[in-house]
């Protein structure tokens, strides 16, 4: 398993990508309120990569995925279909995933997004979800292994009495939607692949209030815990550098710098 290394022309392209990723997720913040269907929100993001940011969703037709993001309420992992009989509630989460393609380049990233008052557990759950994925962009460096990220990532998540999702994993991205290496969000000694800088790829771990276990529905593409516990996503793409990491898809309130010097 190889990662492609990026040419500087594809990291300008990719910084690009990466932000216009990112400012959707900022722009779609104000429209998530109570009593909004989660095709409203779709047709939103939509409409704004489209038109406003002359940009093409990549989840748009992959593999037959019917709409422009993903949107995954409550219990649901990933891979949400946004639905006019799907309506946001008072106290939901709500993770919203974009991936967007400009100049033939992908930029990939989502978050969670509180519905008005939520119950501690789900701001919690949150919380150490964010942290999981921050927690291990503060290793990221030349010369480490990627099993390092899961390690951080399980640790944190673990030690917080929260389970890993492990059937689904960050990924190389660049031209293509998904490239080499898998990068997994628990420790395994043979995703041993060693950063190198140029490297880009995505970290996104998913994290459940209860079990691991996920199924998927009967859709193809909707994966729910399977004791319909409570599940929280975070996803940046970074860009390995000499000096740390870049996240390429930083939004405005992150808790975190957008280039990390964790070369000692």
């Amino acid at each position: 398993m190889s990662c492609i290394i990026k040419t500087e022309s594809e990291i300008k392209k990719m910084r690009i990508s990466g932000k216009l990723a990112a400012e959707v997720l900022e722009m779609v913040e104000k429209h998530l309120k109570p009593n909004i269907s989660t095709e409203d929100i779709n047709q939103i993001c939509h409409d704004y990569i489209f038109y406003e940011k002359k940009a093409l969703s990549a989840c748009l037709g992959y593999h037959g995925f019917p709409k422009s993001i993903c949107t995954s309420i409550n219990d649901v992992v990933c891979h949400g279909i946004p639905s006019k009989k799907q309506i946001l509630k008072e106290g939901d989460i709500i993770n919203i995933d974009i991936t967007i393609i400009k100049n033939n380049y992908h930029g990939d990233t989502s978050k969670m997004f509180l519905i008005g008052k939520t119950s501690i557990l789900s701001k919690r759950l949150c919380q150490v979800a964010q942290e999981s994925l921050y927690r291990s962009l503060k290793i990221i460096q030349p010369g480490i292994p990627l099993y390092k990220i899961g390690e951080v990532i399980q640790n944190y998540v673990e030690k917080n009495n929260f389970s890993i999702v492990k059937e689904y994993c960050g990924h190389g991205i660049g031209r293509n939607f998904h490239e080499e290496p898998h990068v997994l969000h628990y420790k395994n000694k043979e995703n041993n692949v060693i950063l190198e800088k140029g490297m880009i790829f995505t970290i996104e771990p998913m994290i459940n209030s209860g079990h691991s276990q996920v199924k998927c529905m009967k859709d193809g593409w909707t994966v729910k815990t399977k004791d319909r516990s409570l599940s929280a996503q975070y996803e940046h793409t970074i860009l390995v550098t000499e000096y740390g990491c870049d996240i390429l898809t930083w939004q405005k309130n992150e808790r975190i710098s957008p280039t990390l010097f964790n070369k000692k």
